[in-house]
């Protein structure tokens, strides 16, 4: 016996269709079990699909997985889920909290449409990746990294998720990115990475801080189009290093090489009591919005309302 459910296809971090970073959002998930929020990930294809559960903790909770397996947290599931809720006019312009598998977090509905993600506070790490190393996985010449390297070194950076940080000399040299991607998961695994960002401050757009490139092959993503969890940590490694002014938010541009252009915007600057916790933002807009035939569970962990 199957039942239909109502999901959708929501592009984060753009305002065109087919752009930025495509997520699922299911809206209604409280009576779902795990098998079948696996399935409907796995069914929409998209590299996280966020679902929404009532919260004991917050205003809500929100559970993301990939087609392949659950993750903590998801920067533009988050930010198109909050996205879908506002266009149907579940929530209000103004301040929230979702509860995650890293915390409760704060959210805030811009009247723009804007969605910002309050992340976790900052950790970052400088890590035994030599230059080499990092340049091979990237299928590129040492001379990519070493430059910006010597005032920029690698490091292991996380808001919530974390990811290996790994500085580029120029846009061409980070357009010449061939991945190797069972040596980015061995570099993953080895330093605690969920993922590796590559970046150049060499950008397409005037306003852009940086241009980067996340690949993820530990969740089965190759390359994630434009990615918030790891704009916050990016950002969070850039405030560390003292690399750039922090009295404005920065804008990220990802996604250009996957034919899917998008900007993160991330403000790093020192909030209440001193906290430094990045927030990320950007607005979204729905593709595709119908019901999906779902199957029975198999599990009998169904989250009751």
């Amino acid at each position: 016996m199957t039942e239909n459910r109502r999901v959708q296809l929501v592009d984060a971090f753009t305002t065109e269709p087919m752009a930025g970073n495509p997520a699922g959002v299911v809206a209604e998930a409280a009576d779902l079990a795990d098998d079948q929020m696996g399935a409907i990930a796995s069914e929409l294809g998209a590299s996280e699909t966020a679902f929404v559960l009532p919260s004991d903790e917050a205003d809500r909770r929100l559970r993301y997985f990939t087609p392949e397996r659950e993750v903590d947290l998801c920067g533009h599931a988050t930010v198109a889920a909050f996205a879908s809720l506002a266009e149907r006019g579940e929530v209000a312009d103004g301040e929230h909290t979702v509860e995650t598998e890293v915390g409760t977090l704060d959210v805030e509905v811009e009247p723009d449409g804007t969605v910002w993600l309050t992340q976790s506070p900052p950790e970052v790490r400088e890590v035994d990746v030599s230059l080499e190393e990092a340049a091979d996985a990237l299928g590129l010449d040492t001379a990519a990294l070493s430059e910006v390297g010597e005032d920029l070194p690698i490091a292991r950076a996380s808001t919530g998720l974390p990811f290996l940080v790994v500085p580029v000399g120029y846009f061409e040299q980070l357009s010449a990115v061939d991945p190797d991607l069972d040596a980015i998961e061995k570099l993953c695994k080895t330093n605690g990475a969920e993922g590796l960002y590559a970046f150049t401050f060499d950008t397409l757009e005037g306003e852009a801080t940086l241009h980067g490139r996340a690949f993820v092959p530990l969740a089965g993503i190759p390359e994630d189009p434009v990615t918030g969890t790891a704009s916050g940590a990016v950002g969070a490694y850039l405030r560390y290093q003292a690399a750039l002014d922090a009295d404005d938010p920065l804008v990220f541009e990802q996604g250009h090489f996957l034919d899917r252009p998008g900007r993160v915007l991330v403000d790093t600057r020192e909030g209440e009591e001193g906290v430094t916790a990045p927030r990320v933002g950007g607005r979204a807009v729905t593709t595709l919005d119908g019901d999906l035939a779902i199957p029975e569970s198999d599990e009998d962990d169904i989250i009751e309302a």
